[in-house]
This record gives C-alpha cells, sequence and structure tokens, in this order.
C-alpha cells in the first residue's frame, strides 16, 4: 500500500485537510485536502484531480468521503500508534505481561529485560483480540465527563472569587457598624456637655475612632489576606485541575478519531486499544473513579503521645498535607498535632475545646470542626514552617461531628443534618437530613475528588455508608456486618473510599459508586482496636489509621 499522505494538522484537530492530494503532491502545489482515494492506484485526489483519474483510469474504483472509514489509515496515525511515548525515536513492538505495558526494545533493554514474558506484539494478534469493539461509545461516555468537570471547575472558581468579595464587604460594612454605634453613644453622652468637657469628649472621640480603625487594620485586614491567600491557593490547585482535564481530553479526542478511522490493521487496532484503555484509565482516576483495589504489602505503628498529653490519646480525625506530613485530632488531650514524613510529631496546638475533625483547605492549611455542648465552630490552622499557627475561626449554630472541603466549599455533618458552606462561614443550603432517628446518627462526611459525590456514615444502630449527589440527592446506601458503629471515613484522590468499622475493627475499601465493597484492607489480626479515623498519604502510599484510646496510629503501605 502507498504511504497515505496527511497534512500538517496535529491529529484530533477539527481541519478537513487530514489526508492531502498526492497529485498536487508530486506537482509541488499547496497542500490540497484530498476528498476521494483510489484503491487500485493506492492514492489521493482532490475533487480537480479525480476528474483527470477518472479519464486516464475510467475502471478504477475511487472512494469519496461519505466512505471515509474504508480508506487506509494515514502515516501520521501509523506513526502516531506505533511510536513509543517513552522513546520517541522507537517503534512499539512488544508487550511486557507482568506489567501489562507496551514495550519498544528500548523499553525492554533499560526496564523489563528480566521480566517472564515479554511478547512480540505479532504473536499477540493471533490470541488475543483488539479490543476496539466498544470503545467508541466509552470514549464518547469519559469524554462527556471530563468535560462537564471542566465547567464545574471553572464554575468553583467564580464562586471562590465571589465568597472573597463577599467577605471583604461584610468585613467592611462591620467596620462601618462599629463605627456608626459608637457616634451614635457619643452623640447621646454629648448632650449637656460644653467648654472643657467638651474638648475632652472630641479628644476621646478621636482616640476610639483611631482606635477601632486599627483593629480593622489588624485583626480584619489579617483575616481577609488570609482568606485571599486561600482563595488564591485554591484557584491555583483548581486551574491545574483544570489543564490536566484539557491534556486528557485532547488525549480522548484523538483516540476517538482513531478508533474511527483505524481499519483492520490487527497490529495497529492492538497497540491502539491498549493506549486507548491506558488514557481512559487515566481519565478515570482524574474523574475520581478508579475501580483499583489497593493491597497492604506492610504494616507499622508510630507513638504520637507527647509528654504535655494528660490522657491516652483518641485520634477522630487524621489530615495528610502535600508534603508527606501528618496532621492529627487528638480530641481526648484537646489537641492538633503536626507529625513529619517519619510519623514524629513535631509540633502541635492547643485547641480551646474538642476537636473531633479535620480537612485540607490548601497544600499548607487545615480546618478543624471543634465541638462541645457550648462550642460549634470551625477553626483554621495554617502550618508555616513545621509549626502550627492559628487563623480565623466562625461559628455555627449547630453540632459538629465531621467536616470536609471540597474547592472552597465546606461540608459539615451536625449529627442529623449535612450542611453546606463557604469558606467565610457563610451557610449555603442544607443538603441532606436524617428523618425519624435520634441526634448523630450522621458521623463523618467525604467528598469526591470532583466533588459530585459526597460519602456519609452513619454511626450506632444504622451502621451505614450513604452516597449523595452533589446536590444531596441520595444515590446508595452501603451496610456491612463489618461496619457496625463505622466511626472513620475518607476518600483517595483517586476515589477509592476508605471506611472504618469500630467492632469488628476493620478498615474497608468501598467502590466509588458506594454500593460494594472492593476489599478488605485492615482487621484486627493487623493490630487494628477501634479505629476512629483514615487517610491516605499520596506521598508514602499509605493508609493511616488512628485509633480509640491508643497512643499509636498504624500505618498501612499499600499499592
Amino acid at each position: 500500500m502507498a504511504a497515505s499522505s496527511q497534512s500538517s494538522v496535529e491529529l484530533g484537530s477539527n481541519e478537513v485537510k487530514d489526508y492531502i492530494c498526492n497529485a498536487c503532491e508530486d506537482q509541488n502545489i499547496v497542500e490540497t485536502s484530498a476528498d476521494f482515494y483510489c484503491k487500485q492506484c493506492e492514492r489521493f485526489y482532490c475533487g480537480n484531480c479525480i476528474h483527470l483519474h477518472g479519464k486516464l483510469f475510467a475502471k478504477h474504483n475511487s472512494i469519496g468521503r461519505v466512505d471515509i472509514d474504508k480508506w487506509p489509515v494515514s502515516k501520521k496515525v501509523v506513526d502516531f500508534i506505533q511510536t513509543c511515548d517513552v522513546h520517541k525515536e522507537h517503534k512499539i513492538d512488544q508487550f511486557c505481561n507482568l506489567h501489562k505495558q507496551l514495550c519498544c526494545p528500548q523499553c525492554v533493554s533499560d526496564q523489563h529485560s528480566q521480566c517472564s514474558k515479554v511478547t512480540q506484539i505479532s504473536e499477540l494478534t493471533n490470541t488475543q483480540p483488539s479490543g476496539l469493539e466498544g470503545l467508541s461509545v466509552e470514549l464518547e461516555i469519559v469524554l462527556g465527563e471530563i468535560k462537564t468537570l471542566q465547567i464545574s471547575q471553572k464554575a468553583s472558581i467564580q464562586s471562590l472569587q465571589k465568597t472573597y468579595k463577599e467577605h471583604s464587604a461584610v468585613m467592611i460594612e462591620q467596620m462601618r457598624g462599629n463605627l456608626n454605634t459608637y457616634i451614635d453613644e457619643c452623640d447621646n453622652n454629648s448632650v449637656g456637655t460644653s467648654g472643657g468637657n467638651e474638648q475632652y469628649l472630641k479628644e476621646e472621640i478621636c482616640r476610639n475612632v483611631v482606635s477601632i480603625v486599627n483593629e480593622f487594620d489588624n485583626i480584619t485586614a489579617k483575616e481577609l489576606n488570609e482568606m485571599k491567600d486561600e482563595v488564591i491557593s485554591i484557584k491555583g490547585s483548581v486551574t491545574s485541575s483544570i489543564h490536566k482535564c484539557t491534556s486528557l481530553h485532547n488525549d480522548l479526542s484523538q483516540f476517538h478519531e482513531i478508533v474511527q478511522k483505524i481499519g483492520d490493521n490487527k497490529q495497529l487496532c492492538l497497540i491502539a486499544s491498549i493506549k486507548c484503555k491506558h488514557i481512559i484509565q487515566q481519565a478515570l482516576t482524574l474523574l475520581g473513579k478508579s475501580g483499583k483495589a489497593l493491597i497492604v504489602q506492610s504494616n507499622t505503628k508510630h507513638n504520637v503521645r507527647i509528654p504535655s498529653d494528660k490522657d491516652v490519646c483518641i485520634m477522630r480525625g487524621i489530615c495528610v498535607l502535600p508534603d508527606g506530613q501528618v496532621l492529627i485530632v487528638d480530641s481526648n488531650n484537646q489537641k492538633v498535632k503536626l507529625l513529619n514524613q517519619q510519623y514524629q510529631v513535631v509540633s502541635h496546638w492547643d485547641v480551646n475545646a474538642r476537636p473531633v475533625d479535620i480537612c485540607l483547605i490548601t497544600p499548607s492549611e487545615v480546618a478543624v470542626a471543634v465541638n462541645t455542648s457550648k462550642i460549634h465552630e470551625v477553626q483554621f490552622i495554617t502550618v508555616n514552617q513545621g509549626k502550627l499557627v492559628p487563623g480565623r475561626k466562625f461559628q455555627l449554630q449547630h453540632e459538629c461531628t465531621g467536616i470536609a472541603h471540597h474547592y472552597g466549599d465546606l461540608f459539615v455533618t451536625s449529627g442529623k443534618e449535612l450542611y453546606k458552606y463557604t469558606l467565610n462561614g457563610k451557610l449555603i443550603c442544607r443538603l441532606y437530613e436524617q428523618h425519624g432517628s435520634a441526634n448523630w446518627t450522621l458521623n463523618k462526611c467525604a467528598v469526591s475528588p470532583t466533588g459530585d459525590r459526597l460519602y456519609i456514615i452513619t454511626s450506632h444502630w444504622q451502621n451505614k455508608l450513604l452516597t449523595l449527589a452533589r446536590d444531596g440527592t441520595h444515590l446508595a446506601t452501603y451496610t456491612d456486618p463489618a461496619l457496625w458503629r463505622p466511626v472513620g471515613l475518607h476518600v483517595t484522590p483517586a476515589g477509592q473510599v476508605l471506611v472504618c468499622g469500630y467492632w469488628p475493627p476493620t478498615v474497608l475499601q468501598v467502590g466509588w459508586e458506594g454500593q460494594s465493597k472492593l476489599t478488605t484492607l485492615a482487621t484486627e489480626e493487623d493490630g487494628v482496636m477501634g479505629p476512629r479515623s483514615v487517610c491516605y498519604s499520596s506521598t508514602t502510599s499509605s493508609i493511616i489509621v488512628g485509633q480509640w484510646r491508643d497512643n499509636n496510629i498504624l500505618v498501612f503501605r499499600v499499592e
């Protein structure tokens, strides 16, 4: 077959000139889009050249663009499929069955020379189906979901900016209110004053006005700067995610186009199928729909008690920063503790009441849920050079049992309801309410990486994992004998749902749909005794478990 000629436009472009006229090309005429393919000549022709071709070769069978699926695969498509993603100068010709990876000769030499089974692609085509069937539909679905995610992420940025502007306006209005209140009081007190008293009153007014303005500068301005930094950090994270979505969307679009026109070349079909499925898996991971079950490789135990602790630790919340540092909520000792990557306590902060949960806001900031019979609040803490620095906080008008965050939205469980707040403490709505049961049934909450699913564990006699849509609509319920009194809940960046059952002591992984168990990760035999919290560290590929009345955290290395 003659090498089919393709124009210089990138694969996946909407341009028509994906094939160019060979006859025009022979005459050094500017690139002209091909409209026909001659099977006998194995050449492409534009509308003008096909007429001359028809006069010379009346019996040749020319195929128009309406039957483009019958055209041969273009050289650029062939090169794109066969080129190794790592070593661009080499062509893929083998497959490692152990690592499930396509390989070029350099890949085999560098990484797979000791692998037990590396097979030639030409041999695989006789035993393994290409798998292209159904891929087109799957690609269309994933492309749609990626696009929806991008729209949602852009809306998150707009919401963040709106929250900051609203908070600024509220702070300034509060200062004006304080000034007006004070001036009104001065007017009332000035009645009947004269002479020296009047002069003294003016001086006193000036001093107090300056004091109010200084308080705004020192406290409110600091709070506004803190929130501004949060918005910038979260916006950067969202923007980075949007770029990843765009890149994957382009890759998926390319393969969607390739699947339509790849033809019946078995080797190309097989390579394209494997590459395509790899890209789809990357997209599913970004969408928080990873179906991969974690496998525990080893586990260790680390003591986190410090000299100032007055009682044994109860770790009701765990949060891991992107740099691998770990924060744990020790409710029994009313502390938030900072651990380094070796799980050693390097700093702590004494909370004014009982902390019950914690969630990540930015790469260096967390929000802590604090709850007693009289105090219900959210406290922000920044990690700065190995120290915990408290920031602003806001009060809640209800109990607070759990907290989660996603791109500027705070989700708080009250024991019976799930609420949605902005970062400045503004109540957006009540997303979910547990009817027909006593208080303290909705224990902890978590949110999927894309924010489209919310998870809640119900404690005591209900023993359920609930999955909700973004708007609070109930999607699924999962129950399991091992989830009696579920107390710990976490969602990994890939969307893997981790749940702890208090008794029997168990750590489970549930599918992202919230409908079925994928695997049991740890039990009493692995040292789990009364787990209270769980979190995944991407830095160390580990699951960290905090327990009830135990000075040790458990760390399970997984793959």
